[in-house]
């Protein structure tokens, strides 16, 4: 009877060390999963990635470029490179124009193409 009880608590002992070293293996997965994602890296990447899974901000990005290309385009086609301050400013002007008002209505249009869809 007694070796019984010896037996079982043995047996016992065995499964609950088992436990506890499957538990660590456990433990020790989640701090390395923790410490990688705390990373400022991988915390920016996320972030990022996420940003980039909008569809708002991607349609904010594209407008955005059609405006600046347009504008700067805009500029050196009518000013070209030219070293009369008067003209430079004025370029400067027409591009910063351009681009605001091509950046809204490409916004406008896109917004109006995700609105459909």
């Amino acid at each position: 009877m007694k070796n019984n009880h010896t037996t079982t608590l043995k047996e016992a002992i065995q499964l609950l060390k088992l436990k506890q070293d499957q538990e660590l293996l456990e433990l020790k997965d989640q701090y390395y999963y923790t410490y990688e994602s705390l990373k400022p890296v991988n915390i920016i990447k996320k972030a990022f990635g996420q940003m980039t899974q909008s569809s708002e901000f991607r349609g904010n990005v594209l407008s955005n470029v059609i405006g600046i290309a347009s504008g700067y385009l805009t500029k050196k086609v009518l000013v070209g490179s030219t070293h009369n301050p008067v003209k430079r400013i004025l370029g400067t002007l027409l591009q910063f124009v351009i681009t605001n008002v091509v950046t809204k209505k490409t916004e406008k249009t896109i917004d109006n193409e995700m609105l459909r869809d």
